[in-house]
């Protein structure tokens, strides 16, 4: 038996060492070699605890559609030359439809087959035929358009995840919210307009050659070539914050986008030492630059983000290798910035803010102090009642209960969760059902005491009789609130992950470690009576 209570005695030394080891971090600054060799993860404070920003932002979804159907033209166009058939006018109208004139009449029948075997995403709609040629209105089907908008909306997600993660918040709230909403919460931010930059930019990354056959000037005077288009490299001075505009014009066919883009990190040009970002690509896109830059050479190829112009290099010969590089005399923020953005990958539809609040460090201290204040306040009482109507064995349930706290706070910094003002309720519920089960088992045991029982007797029958419905209870409570933090949104999982966890911990209290301590008294100590 001694041997049985060495080794349940050694199972709980070792569960509150672990215990302090990830506990530790939260309450004090640990030094270098603990952080090298040891979990260095900290509870972390709720967007309603310590501060932050609170983002809605809406997906417009349907210029994915229209940026699917220009994809599409493209497309079209390719099948067109293949197949033989000569057109003329392809473009998009409005947003969910396609124009396509075909010239020779005769090959009406090929496109048609074209159509339904190759372009099944696509419904015919309207007809035009005259001695000029014949004019296809094909839309997308609803079916399809849907399906674009939908995944917009996922791929949305996941990049603003991925451009958050990088950015280094900890702890973020990132989820959907109706069909095309997402809901944003970064705890503890520090430059609002930062993040909200970082998170909202398209990050469209386009190569163009510079239209350099036609005129500027006539250009910026309204005579754009139907194949070109005029962009803008703007020019920020750092020092007064005046912002100059220098106009490009360029070839609208885009040669490369970022899809290809394997990675992008900040480096320091070594000459002026200024930052700037380079860029490696895949296999594929290695090989469309090499080709690229090949036909080009002695031409300028505009690197191009969102709309914007940053730089456009005369290609003085092949590049092969699959890198380049992003210059535009950044600071060093914005050229981590935009690494992030080009590493997480551009954004399938843009997104518009629809409601932004901040939340100042003040509201969450006071949260704090009258969440920590209520939990004190609690805990006090309830070891006062405990010490006053059970003695000593209600000292042995306090000692249960602390440990318990312990349990559930490490256990949240083991498993990275956030401690949210629903939370701290959660930690108040969970004290007090901790304590109802030693009160379950001291009740059954003082009965038993009552019918003349000796103390280990008594003890035995009381935590055998109690145990069925202390588990019970508190596994259906462990279930409901699983279910709040599966379909419960941000401030109802802060409550469900601390009260599952409190639960889950209290099992272990009550029932294991309280035994432990009595069987010590009654088998080594060998006490003749029970202080309950």
């Amino acid at each position: 038996m001694f041997k049985s209570l060495k080794w349940r005695a050694l199972l709980v030394l070792a569960l509150t060492v672990v215990s302090l080891v990830y506990l530790l971090p939260t309450f004090f600054e640990m030094p270098s070699w603990w952080k090298e060799h040891l979990p260095d993860d900290k509870v972390s404070l709720g967007l309603d605890l310590q501060g932050g920003m609170h983002l809605i932002l809406e997906v417009q979804a349907d210029k994915a559609v229209e940026t699917a159907l220009d994809r599409m033209a493209g497309d079209i166009r390719e099948i067109l030359t293949e197949e033989k058939i000569p057109y003329g006018q392809l473009e998009r109208q409005g947003a969910d439809k396609l124009l396509v004139e075909i010239l020779d009449p005769s090959t009406k029948d090929k496109f048609n087959e074209v159509l339904e075997n190759k372009l099944s995403t696509l419904d015919k709609v309207k007809v035009d035929e005259s001695a000029q040629g014949i004019k296809f209105e094909l839309m997308i089907k609803p079916k399809e358009a849907e399906h674009i908008k939908k995944l917009a909306v996922d791929q949305c997600l996941e990049t603003i995840r991925n451009r958050v993660d990088q950015f280094g918040v900890a702890e973020p709230t990132i989820q959907k919210q109706g069909e095309d909403q997402i809901l944003v919460q970064l705890p503890g931010i520090r430059d609002p307009k930062r993040a909200i930059e970082l998170i909202g930019k398209t990050a469209l990354l386009e190569f163009k050659l510079v239209d350099e056959e036609n005129n500027l000037e006539k250009a910026l005077k309204g005579e754009i070539p139907p194949d070109s288009e005029i962009l803008y490299q703007k020019h920020e001075n750092k020092e007064t914050g005046e912002v100059t505009r220098v106009p490009y014009l360029l070839k609208k066919t885009t040669l490369l986008t970022g899809e290809y883009l394997t990675s992008a990190q900040v480096r320091i040009e070594s000459q002026f030492n200024e930052p700037y970002v380079g860029i490696d690509f895949s296999d594929i896109g290695a090989k469309l630059f090499e080709r690229i830059t090949a036909a080009n050479v002695k031409k300028r190829l505009a690197i191009i983000l969102d709309n914007n112009v940053y730089s456009a290099p005369v290609i003085q010969e092949k590049i092969a290798g699959g890198s380049a590089q992003i210059t535009g005399r950044f600071t060093e923020d914005e050229a981590r910035d935009l690494a992030i953005v080009l590493r997480a990958g551009s954004l399938k539809a843009p997104v518009k803010i629809i409601e932004k609040r901040t939340v100042g460090p003040s509201l969450g201290k006071d949260s704090i102090d009258q969440g920590l204040r209520s939990c004190i306040v609690g805990s006090i009482l309830v070891v006062l009642f405990m010490l006053f109507y059970y003695r000593l064995s209600g000292a042995i349930a306090n000692f249960a209960l602390i440990f318990n706290i312990i349990l559930l706070l490490a256990g949240m910094a083991a498993f990275k969760s956030t401690l949210t003002l629903p939370g701290i309720a959660g930690i108040v519920l969970t004290i007090g059902m901790a304590v109802d089960a030693n009160v379950l088992i001291f009740e059954r045991t003082r009965e038993e005491v009552r019918a003349g029982k000796t103390p280990r007797a008594a003890i035995d029958a009381g935590y055998s009789k109690a145990l069925i419905t202390i588990v019970d209870a508190q596994l259906t409570t462990i279930i409901a609130a699983i279910f709040l933090f599966q379909f419960g949104t941000g401030p109802i999982k802060g409550f469900a992950v601390t009260l599952t966890i409190g639960l889950i911990a209290s099992l272990f209290t009550s029932i294991y470690v309280t035994r432990l301590i009595f069987d010590y008294f009654l088998i080594e100590r060998r006490i003749k009576s029970l202080s309950i």
